[in-house]
């Protein structure tokens, strides 16, 4: 099984001091251990020495004192990599995992709560919106089931919608699931994926770079899109908004040289265009994750009859042993899969008219609406969404349909209205 290499007292303060110093960037780490080699000889190199091999401000960086609190912060760490299932991964460590060492800026460390094989497997990521549509849901689980099927580890960020549903989706998969987080490993954002992420420090890997009681700031989610990027071999965006942070991991991974695939969606919905914008400038379209598999020459998913064996069995979530309940603070600055605060001018009367639409819906029907989505569905799909009796959810398509809402089309498929 892979471990990491032990590291003693006078090795992890080194390390941590180098990670931690302000104004030290991974790309200027990098540099000075490659010229000096173990963190401790880095330490102990002459300010002169240090700029020749990485620049002054990584000199002054070096030979600047560490912030108060730092033994506190060493014995934390040193309490938090006693525990089980927890690591601290180093740039020197064979652990490592490779594909990060082809970033420029690799992080130095990574603390990782699980199975640190994962990190070493072949692997795409499954990203996509926050908001996600139950279509776009039912997608992402659909695809990472499949990937994962199939060998092949998926790699999300732990938020809300598509990244969820596609570590739920592959959790009980031979490939599993590993969640790359934009806060310290000590807590879990969002709050309400505490329990997802006992499951996932249990049977799959969580990875971080940022150090333990780091809360979750806007600036960490990109940092966070960047490793995901580089950790794998491509990028699949189930559903994505024109400003999504799906799309900066798409990027990323564009430019390093990454896979991008991207699912179509329909014309009139908002969460749709950053896939097609994808698709227009050059991602592979796809509409099964077997086309995926395909492209990327992996191992087809195993028979249907094998993964309904695996899906049957019962496991009993274990909660990992660092993952704090603490923390519910709300994210400001985060960037959001959603339409612009502030609509155009001439855009105002249409919104203002299509509210007032959804205001007479009423709840059930306004519910039901939004379970539809912008793309077919069937009855039994719509049933399994809403959670409605036939008779009520019978009732509900037929007022929708008579107020122009929705349209029947052939196979018993209903679609929501252009309007809507």
């Amino acid at each position: 099984m892979l471990a990491t290499l032990p590291l003693g007292a006078d090795e992890l303060d080194a390390w941590l001091r180098l990670a931690n110093a302000r104004g030290l960037k991974p790309a200027a780490l990098r540099a000075l251990l490659g010229a000096f080699g173990l963190p401790q000889r880095v330490l102990a190199q002459p300010f002169e020495a240090l700029a020749a091999a990485a620049g002054s401000e990584a000199a002054r960086a070096v030979v600047t004192p560490p912030a108060a609190g730092f033994a506190q912060q060493v014995s934390a760490v040193t309490a938090w990599c006693a525990q089980p299932r927890n690591a601290l991964i180093t740039l020197a460590d064979p652990a490592y995992p490779p594909r990060l060492l082809t970033m420029p800026d690799p992080p130095p460390l990574l603390y990782v709560t699980g199975r640190l094989d994962l990190l070493h497997t072949r692997s795409l990521a499954v990203v996509g919106s926050r908001s996600a549509t139950p279509q776009a849901l039912e997608d992402a689980a659909r695809f990472a089931r499949t990937l994962a099927a199939a060998g092949v580890t998926v790699v999300s960020g732990l938020a809300l919608g598509v990244d969820g549903a596609a570590h739920e989706g592959a959790l009980d998969e031979p490939g599993g699931t590993v969640a790359v987080t934009g806060t310290g490993a000590d807590l879990v954002y969002p709050a309400a994926h505490h329990a997802l992420a006992a499951q996932i420090a249990e049977r799959g890997a969580i990875v971080t770079e940022w150090p333990l009681g780091t809360p979750a700031r806007s600036a960490n989610f990109p940092q966070r899109n960047r490793v995901i990027a580089a950790l794998v071999e491509g990028v699949i965006v189930v559903e994505a908004a024109m400003r999504s942070g799906s799309l900066i991991t798409a990027r990323l991974a564009n430019e390093m040289g990454r896979d991008v695939f991207a699912l179509p969606g329909s014309v009139h919905a908002p969460l749709s265009r950053g896939c097609h914008r994808l698709i227009k400038e050059g991602a592979q379209l796809v509409e099964t994750p077997e086309e995926v598999l395909e492209a990327l020459r992996f191992t087809q998913p195993a028979p249907r009859a094998q993964r309904a064996a695996r899906a049957s069995r019962k496991h009993t979530p274990t909660c990992a042993a660092t993952l704090s309940l603490e923390f519910e603070a709300q994210l400001d600055g985060l960037a959001r899969d959603r339409a612009p605060a502030s609509p155009p001018a001439e855009a105002k009367p249409a919104r203002a008219a299509k509210n007032a639409r959804a205001a007479t819906l009423g709840p059930e029907a306004s519910s039901l609406l939004a379970a539809l989505g912008h793309a077919p569905a069937t009855l039994e799909i719509l049933a399994q969404r809403t959670d409605m009796s036939e008779a009520v959810l019978q009732a509900t398509l037929l007022r929708l349909e008579l107020a122009g809402h929705i349209s029947t089309l052939p196979g018993g498929r209903f679609m929501r209205a252009s309007h809507c």
